[in-house]
């Protein structure tokens, strides 16, 4: 089922199933919870664009990840086949294939910029400050990096950040999501601005870790965004993807996503 162009502009949620509604408001999906039908808004603005409706979810246009009513993003097309390929390495150095994070269980996944970012940090936090509420819905907290082992256990250390932290060596995990990365993407008025009030808040880069080769050789370009998924190697609730460095999504809409 689909609807054709001319239909809507930012999507305020992607969830799995359900089905696709129209009405002169705007399109939203109805789910059924023990029975009982209830209703997420798809579309508040509209403008020319295609939906689509899928066995496993809705997918919808890309759009602005720092849109007031629409922090979310696509999940690309080949993104379920090249992150079953995709392995990530836990804090004791084992390999864990990625998608085994949210197989059995639901998750909200982080993925950083590098370890050492100062905009990251301040994004643990954010996410380790709802972390009860994420327990109540049965949701893990998860955050991945792109560098080493070592990089991440001194992240780890640094941050004490409450959920799971994972490296990611190859940057697979972020090929696969098709996060954005470049100089553009990194050296913003917004993002300059956000560091400053970072510091004044008392955060600091870790410059060593900035520096390291794993970061370096890539450029410290890359930037991240938030998953939630599971359960189900498939089954993808929500999709932030980051526009720019520090481009923090609403919270209440990864807890609506995770926890609805």
């Amino acid at each position: 089922m689909a609807a054709g162009a001319g239909i809507p502009g930012s999507p305020t949620a992607i969830y799995a199933s359900g089905s696709l509604q129209y009405s002169r408001t705007g399109l939203s999906v109805t789910k059924s919870s023990n029975g009982i039908p209830w209703k997420v808004p798809l579309y508040k603005n509209w403008q020319n664009g295609t939906v689509s409706l899928r066995r496993r979810r809705v997918r919808a246009p890309v759009v602005s990840s720092s849109s007031e009513n629409a922090p979310l993003s696509v999940m690309p097309e080949d993104a379920e086949a090249l992150l079953d390929d995709v392995k990530v390495l836990d804090l004791s150095g084992k390999e864990i294939p990625v998608t085994d994070l949210w197989k059995e269980r639901k998750a909200v996944v982080a993925f950083a910029r590098h370890f050492g970012c100062v905009l990251c940090r301040k994004r643990a936090d954010l996410l380790a400050s709802v972390k009860d509420k994420l327990d109540d819905c049965e949701a893990a907290l998860v955050l991945i990096g792109p560098g080493n082992l070592e990089q991440a256990k001194t992240f780890s250390e640094q941050t004490k950040f409450k959920g799971e932290v994972y490296a990611d060596p190859s940057h697979s995990s972020y090929n696969a999501l098709k996060f954005v990365s470049g100089v553009t993407t990194t050296f913003t008025p917004a993002a300059g601005m956000k560091i400053i009030q970072l510091y004044l808040e008392g955060y600091r880069q870790d410059w060593k870790l900035s520096f390291e080769k794993d970061t370096v050789s890539r450029g410290g370009w890359q930037q991240g965004g938030i998953l939630v998924a599971g359960p189900g190697k498939t089954n993808i609730l929500y999709l932030h993807k980051d526009k720019e460095a520090g481009d923090d999504p609403d919270v209440e809409q990864v807890l609506k996503a995770c926890c609805l």
